[in-house]
């Protein structure tokens, strides 16, 4: 059997048991959804949001990319952090990085010439790094270094979003949503939360959007 035949088996296996289970379950989700959470995550096949917080369809909106990354000229994310916090109304956005990332890895290393558009994506990485030099060249090894960009990343991203017009005025005028910035471990499958910024949290004057 062909891989994509099985997706597709699988697929059919997997909603049969659905409503096997709840006759009416694809029924609620039809109409609207209405999650609570905005996931962004990376695009690394090992960590698929749904399954690694047991959650359910409806339950997250989720948005991936190499490296959990936040770039102000990125139309794609910045489009599903409006929608998901002016339309469907989510009160917390969940920034998760991964240890072992390749993204992250190989912005510690040169530029390959065949990769033109990634070298560009993983550009920004390397700005965090520039930004954290001394302490991660003064870690031992390469991996400890790759790890802890990790972590300073999904800070600078949750910062990033922070940010934004669409995140202040939804703090100015809604007083939602809180960010969060966690990691998830591999090895173990257990998610850690590095930082979370609460509506509350003062943008410092250089960063702050003009009131409309």
């Amino acid at each position: 059997m062909k891989p994509y035949e099985k997706l597709l088996l699988e697929n059919k296996a997997w909603a049969s048991e659905k409503t096997s289970r709840e006759p009416d379950y694809f029924k609620r989700l039809v109409d609207k959804q209405t999650p609570d959470f905005l996931w962004i995550g990376c695009a690394d096949s090992r960590v698929p949001a749904e399954i690694i917080t047991n959650a359910e369809p409806g339950q997250i909106f989720v948005h991936r990319n190499i490296a959990n990354q936040i770039i102000k000229t990125d139309f794609n994310s910045l489009s599903v952090v409006q929608y998901a916090v002016q339309v469907l109304g989510v009160r917390h956005v969940v920034v998760c990085g991964h240890y072992n990332c390749g993204g992250v890895k190989a912005a510690l290393s040169r530029q390959q010439p065949n990769l033109s558009l990634v070298n560009k994506w993983l550009q920004h990485i390397k700005d965090v790094y520039r930004l954290h030099q001394h302490e991660l060249e003064a870690l031992p090894g390469l991996d400890e270094r790759a790890n802890r960009l990790v972590e300073l990343n999904v800070i600078e991203q949750v910062y990033n979003l922070a940010h934004t017009s669409i995140i202040q005025k939804c703090w100015r005028t809604q007083h939602r949503p809180t960010l969060h910035g966690c990691v998830y471990g591999l090895d173990d499958g257990v998610i850690h939360e590095l930082i979370y910024l609460t509506p509350d949290h003062r943008i410092e004057p250089i960063y702050q959007c003009a009131d409309d």
